[in-house]
C-alpha cells in the first residue's frame, strides 16, 4: 500500500462520555506523530461544523504534545457534537448529490486525505456513508471510525470506550443511594432510572457492587427481558421479606405494559425517542399499589460526564483506540471501525483491531440472555465478570480552587 500524503481531520459526535476527550488525545498524538499527515483539523460540532468550515489546526494547538494531559481528562466533546444524519450516497435527489458534492469540495480545499469519525451507532452511519461515496468519486482518502458510547452498544467490539467510566460512576452513584436510603428503620422503595435506550448494559453494571458485599440494587431491570408491572410489584413485595429498603435499577428504556404516556415523543434527527421517565412512572405506581415510602431518582446526564470518577482502564482504552485509528489508516484501511478483543484467559487483556462499518452502522449489540437471570429481573456473576474489569483504576486530574481543572479551546 503506498503511502497517502495529505491532512487529516477528526470530529466527535452523538452523546459525549467521560473518555471521548481522551480518543481525540489518540488521534492527536498518531497525527503528530507520523510524517504522512501534515495538519491534523478537528470539526467543531463534526460534521456540520466541517460544512460551514468551522476547523481548528489540532496540529499546531498540541504541537510537541502540550495540554494533551489536559484534554485527556476533560469530559464532554471538546470539539462539540451533532446529530446529523447524511443521505444515502447513492441518492439520485438533487439535494443528496449536492450535499456529498460539497463535502467532497471541501476535502480538496484542504488536501484532506484522512477522515477520523468518534462516536456511536449514528456516527458509524456517516463513517459508512462517506467510506461508500470515495469509491464512486475521483478522490483518494481513507474514512475511519472510532467507537465511544456509554450504552456499549457497537456490534463486533468487545466494549465500547466510556462505558466503563460511566459504569463506575453508575455502581459508585447507587451504591452511596444504598447507604443514604438504609438510614431509616421503614420501609422504602428507592427506583434509579439508568440510561440505555435500547440496550440495558449501563444498567446491569450497577450490579458490580457485589464485589464489594452490597447486596443491592436488589432488582434489576434491562430492556432486553419482557417487562410486566405486576410481575414488578411481586417482585418487590418479594424483596421487602428480606430488605426494609428496596433499591430498583431500571433502564430509561424499559417499556411498561401500561396505556399512559409518561414519556415526551420527541425524537432526534435518527428517529430515536428522548427516553425519561420510567422511574417516576414506576414511584407513583408503588405508591399506589404498595403504599411505602417511595422515591425515584434519574441519573440523568452525570452519568456521561462525570469525569472525576472515571475509570483509568476506560481512559487508557481510549487514548491507545485513538492513536490505533491513525496507524490503520496509515496502513490503507478505510471504510472500518477500530475495535476492543477481549483476550482469554483470566487476566484482564485487550487487543485493538478493525472492522467492516458495514457490520456495525446502525445495528446494536444487546446485553445476551445468559447475561440475565432466568426471573428477568437481575444480572448473573457472568455478566459481573465481563463489566468488573472495565471500572477499575482511578483518574490523575489536576485540581485548581479545589476543583478538577479542565481543558478548553
Amino acid at each position: 500500500m503506498k503511502k497517502l500524503y495529505g491532512n487529516a481531520i477528526v470530529g466527535q459526535s452523538g452523546g459525549p462520555t467521560a473518555a471521548i476527550n481522551a480518543t481525540l488525545a489518540g488521534v492527536i498524538k498518531g497525527a503528530l506523530e507520523c510524517d504522512a499527515i501534515k495538519t491534523l483539523y478537528g470539526m467543531r460540532n463534526g460534521i456540520e461544523g466541517m460544512l460551514g468550515e468551522r476547523m481548528i489546526d489540532l496540529s499546531a494547538r498540541f504541537e510537541g504534545g502540550r495540554d494533551l494531559d489536559a484534554l485527556i481528562h476533560t469530559p464532554a466533546a471538546a470539539l462539540g457534537s451533532c446529530r446529523k444524519k447524511l443521505p444515502n450516497p447513492d441518492s439520485e435527489k438533487a439535494e443528496d448529490i449536492a450535499f456529498f458534492e460539497k463535502v467532497f469540495e471541501i476535502f480538496r480545499k484542504y488536501d484532506i486525505r484522512y477522515f477520523f469519525y468518534i462516536g456511536g451507532n449514528d456516527s458509524m452511519d456517516t463513517v459508512a456513508k462517506l467510506s461508500e461515496y470515495t469509491k464512486e468519486c475521483d478522490y483518494e482518502m481513507r474514512v475511519i471510525g472510532v467507537p465511544k458510547t456509554i450504552d456499549n452498544d457497537l456490534p463486533l467490539t468487545d466494549h465500547t470506550p466510556g462505558f466503563g467510566s460511566a459504569a463506575k460512576y453508575v455502581a459508585t452513584t447507587v451504591k452511596e443511594i444504598v447507604r443514604d436510603s438504609s438510614v431509616y428503620a421503614v420501609k422504602s422503595v428507592t427506583i434509579v432510572e439508568i440510561m440505555g435506550r435500547d440496550t440495558g448494559w449501563l444498567t446491569a453494571s450497577s450490579a458490580v457492587l457485589r464485589a464489594v458485599g452490597e447486596p443491592a440494587p436488589h432488582l434489576i431491570y434491562l430492556p432486553e427481558s419482557e417487562f410486566s408491572i405486576q410481575k414488578f410489584l411481586n417482585d418487590v413485595r418479594e424483596v421487602q421479606k428480606q430488605h426494609h429498603a428496596v433499591i430498583v435499577a431500571v433502564s430509561e428504556g424499559v417499556e411498561l405494559d401500561t396505556d399512559d404516556d409518561f414519556q415526551s415523543g420527541n425524537v432526534d434527527n435518527f428517529g430515536h425517542k428522548y427516553l425519561a421517565g420510567i422511574g417516576k412512572a414506576l414511584e407513583k405506581i408503588v405508591s399506589k399499589e404498595l403504599g411505602c415510602k417511595v422515591r425515584s431518582i434519574e441519573l440523568n446526564v452525570m452519568q456521561r460526564c462525570a469525569s472525576h470518577i472515571s475509570s483509568r482502564t476506560d481512559i487508557n482504552e481510549a487514548e491507545k483506540i485513538g492513536s490505533a485509528a491513525v496507524v490503520a489508516a496509515l496502513n490503507g484501511e478505510t471504510g472500518k471501525m477500530m475495535i476492543f478483543t477481549r483476550m482469554e484467559g483470566e487476566k484482564y487483556e485487550v487487543g485493538i483491531d478493525s472492522a467492516d462499518i458495514l457490520g456495525i452502522a446502525n445495528a446494536v449489540r444487546s446485553v445476551p440472555r445468559n447475561y440475565i437471570n432466568e426471573r428477568g429481573n437481575n444480572v448473573t456473576d457472568e455478566c459481573l465478570s465481563y463489566i468488573a474489569p472495565l471500572i477499575i483504576g482511578e483518574p490523575a486530574l489536576v485540581f485548581k480552587g479545589g476543583m478538577p481543572k479542565p481543558f478548553s479551546f
